[in-house]
């Protein structure tokens, strides 16, 4: 898996990387243009920007944050490729006083839908800054992860209002406003006039296994790894996984 960081983190990106480059490499195949324009919305301090940058890329951030863009800019610099990124103060809802519509061949939305208002809105404005070829990565939290996630720390009430909550929150102290099935990501996609064209499970085991036993065991790295994905692809590891990822094209 080139071009991500192998430490512990890589469990957290290595799916959504290994996806994302797929689409970025056929994007650029497709337009003969091995530069693509990337628009990384809630892209935070480049974990997905520098990477596409580092494959020649040009990678617009857009983050509500001034203090993530500086660490971003600062992150960029170190990697050598401060001249394909650049940061802008803003947010998905308010996407086009910052950047133009149509003039991305690929836009990232990554961490973002479960914050905003008006998600459905913010799926259209990602399309709508597409160009008519482009892809759209969409990566949110799971509502079934969450279930999962309290059961196993013996919080079941909590657990069974996760299951139950229309926006997937387990209690009133959830950092998270709302999570999604990946048929509600899927169905957000649609509506936006895309092709779902890959869902996949993200997270499947990483946040259940103990950190212990993949620091310290010989190959439990390596292995995990392998082991998520194989399993991001399968249906039935959509409803467990902490987070979920989908690929939306253009229709031709």
């Amino acid at each position: 898996m080139s071009d991500q960081p192998r430490p512990r983190a890589s469990l957290r990106t290595a799916v959504v990387w290994e996806v994302l480059k797929g689409a970025l490499d056929r994007q650029a195949k497709a337009t003969g243009n091995d530069s693509l324009e990337v628009l990384d919305t809630g892209g935070g301090t480049g974990n997905f920007a520098v990477p596409a940058a580092r494959l020649g890329h040009r990678v617009t951030v857009v983050d509500p944050s001034p203090d993530a863009l500086f660490a971003l800019e600062r992150r960029a610099d170190e990697a050598g490729v401060a001249d394909r990124v650049r940061g802008v103060q803003g947010d998905i809802l308010g996407l086009f006083d910052v950047v133009e519509r149509g003039a991305f061949d690929a836009v990232l939305c990554h961490g973002v839908l479960e914050y905003v208002d008006e998600p459905a809105e913010g799926v259209r404005n990602a399309v709508e800054a597409l160009r008519p070829s482009g892809a759209l990565s969409l990566l949110t939290a799971g509502s079934g992860g969450a279930v999962l996630a309290r059961a196993l720390a013996g919080h079941f009430v909590e657990a069974r209002r996760a299951l139950t909550d229309p926006a997937g929150r387990w209690g009133d102290g959830d950092p998270v406003p709302r999570r999604f099935t990946a048929d509600q990501l899927s169905g957000l996609v649609r509506d936006a006039g895309l092709d779902v064209a890959s869902v996949h499970g993200v997270r499947v085991f990483a946040d259940l296994v103990p950190g212990v036993l993949v620091d310290t065991e010989p190959g439990a790295m390596e292995a995990l790894l392998k082991l998520e994905a194989a399993a991001a692809e399968l249906p039935a590891f959509h409803a467990v996984a902490t987070q979920l990822h989908v690929l939306g094209e253009r229709r031709a």
